[in-house]
């Protein structure tokens, strides 16, 4: 979500400054020059760039983020764990062609989109949207719509083992509408964060604290799961939960690499940002879990590559790759406390650790953007170039989205049990979700 013309210049000054500046960002410069000369119109390179994107990040949801689930839960609950995966891709993605795509990027209100766009009203083959200029409005609609379903279907992993699936579904619609549409729509619609100047390249407030602050109330609401702190609560197939990792951790090329909404520099830098920062978080929360705990589990490893992931995330398309380094070794040490040390001080039964690593691991790269931005790259320039008030920018967003998400949420929660259970009963939990909720189960 940046400005072409603004890029370009910004590249061009700094190149003129310094010849090792111009060096990292040369091919950076070109493309967003080449980008600024051109009128907007389709361009094949980048539309084809943008589908194959948005299949990596369908790709997360389904299967990435089911398998990593699923092989993180007991075995009795796996179906029903992956069908709240299913569940929001499928209702989450008719409602955002239905209203929420609208909602989010099409007006100028600094609060909240228009209805212009209802059902899709008024787009054909040959619509553009203001904000993707070199590729379909559809393509862009659809990459978008992935962002909305991972980010709902993310929030289930807090309440796993334990809501009803019914609950689950006003769930989607709610949240999806009262709480990820605004804040998408204040971060990259043209609302009023992205007018104050907060940055946020693919997700780290609108996606990973978003989510993270929703499962933490949400799990606070529900309880803990029956036999929390007593009963062996291990996963069933962690290497089911290997496989997702890996398909999240390809997929994140999309996430990320598809934000800069085309097949340009920006992007390969994205790319690289965010690869190297999962191998940081790895090794990061590898090495920490085996000076804490003697061991080096595979369970950490996978957490440390998401939390590197999910960390890089705001800051991938506004710093150089080896930022990314430092971001994902932040991220590993930083979500690693969060989910041994502060989850036992709060007592708070987060089944995945959703809060622990998306939520903490989103506000923390979401800080650490306003420090390493680089202006040549994303037009923003960080502390370290000597604008520290990006940091507070940044804590302003942080703030905001807490708050928003979390007040919403809480709310939602509350006025779904009014009508319907949240939570299953106690001889459903003990039996298993998987027969008790959709009368099925692994042999």
């Amino acid at each position: 979500m940046f400005r072409l013309q603004g890029a370009a210049r910004a590249c061009v000054l700094l190149g003129a400054r310094s010849g090792i500046a111009l060096s990292l960002i040369l091919p950076a410069t070109e493309a967003f020059a080449q980008a600024a000369a051109q009128p907007a119109k389709i361009d094949a390179a980048d539309t084809a760039w943008m589908i194959s994107a948005t299949g990596l990040v369908l790709m997360m949801s389904i299967p990435g983020l089911a398998l990593f689930y699923a092989g993180m839960v007991r075995k009795k609950n796996v179906l029903a764990t992956m069908a709240q995966t299913l569940a929001a891709v499928g209702l989450g993605s008719i409602l955002w062609v239905v209203i929420g795509y609208s909602l989010t990027f099409v007006g100028e209100s600094p609060a909240i989109g228009s209805l212009d766009r209802l059902f899709l009203r008024g787009m054909d083959m040959n619509t553009i949207s203001p904000l993707a200029k070199t590729i379909p409005e559809s393509i862009f609609l659809l990459y978008q719509m992935t962002f909305a379903v991972i980010t709902v279907a993310l929030v289930a992993g807090s309440v796993a083992d334990r809501m009803r699936f019914s609950a689950f579904l006003w769930f989607i619609a709610l949240w999806l509408l009262v709480v990820y549409v605004p804040v998408a729509h204040w971060v990259w619609g043209g609302g009023f964060l992205q007018s104050a100047g907060v940055i946020d390249f693919a997700g780290g407030l609108v996606v990973h604290l978003n989510a993270g602050i929703a499962g933490l109330v949400a799990c606070y609401l529900l309880g803990a799961r029956r036999g929390y702190g007593t009963d062996n609560l291990a996963p069933f197939d962690l290497s089911l939960a290997v496989i997702g990792t890996g398909l999240l951790w390809v997929g994140w090329f999309g996430f990320n690499g598809g934000s800069a909404l085309g097949a340009n520099s920006r992007a390969g830098f994205a790319i690289l940002a965010t690869h190297l920062a999962a191998c940081a978080g790895v090794l990061t929360w590898m090495l920490l879990e085996w000076w804490d705990r003697g061991k080096p589990s595979v369970l950490g490893m996978i957490s440390g590559a998401v939390a590197g992931l999910g960390t890089i995330t705001p800051a991938s398309g506004f710093v150089l790759p080896w930022h990314g380094i430092v971001i994902g070794v932040v991220a590993g040490a930083i979500c690693y406390w969060a989910c041994t040390k502060l989850k036992t001080r709060l007592k708070y039964d987060d089944s995945l650790d959703v809060f622990g690593v998306h939520g903490v691991g989103g506000a923390t790269g979401t800080l650490l953007a306003g420090v390493f931005a680089v202006a040549a790259i994303g037009e923003t320039a960080g502390l370290l170039e000597g604008n520290g008030g990006q940091v507070l920018t940044q804590l302003y967003g942080i703030v905001v989205t807490l708050v928003w998400s979390g007040v919403a949420t809480f709310v939602l929660l509350k006025v779904i049990g009014f009508f319907v259970p949240l939570r299953v009963r106690e001889e459903d939990e003990r039996i298993g979700l998987d027969v008790s909720l959709h009368g099925e189960a692994l042999q």
